[in-house]
């Protein structure tokens, strides 16, 4: 004869597992230091950079629209 299993256990012990597994990937994503994240900010701004110089030409202006009185 089989055991009798309780599903609202087996169903919170699923839930908590997902969330540890959630937790982890957040910790990796989000867990940076200050420095890291600024130094990737850096690093962003600084490619930014160089990606602008190598433009042909440089960007129209917005257009204002005209106030019609």
């Amino acid at each position: 004869m089989s055991d009798v299993v309780n599903l609202n256990k087996f169903r919170k012990q699923k839930n908590r597992e997902a969330a540890e597994k959630q937790a982890a990937e957040n910790r990796l994503r989000f867990g940076r230091s200050k420095a890291q994240k600024q130094r990737d900010e850096a690093e962003a701004a600084e490619a930014r950079r160089r990606l602008d110089q190598l433009r042909r030409e440089t960007p129209a202006p917005p257009e204002t629209p005209e106030a019609e009185s």
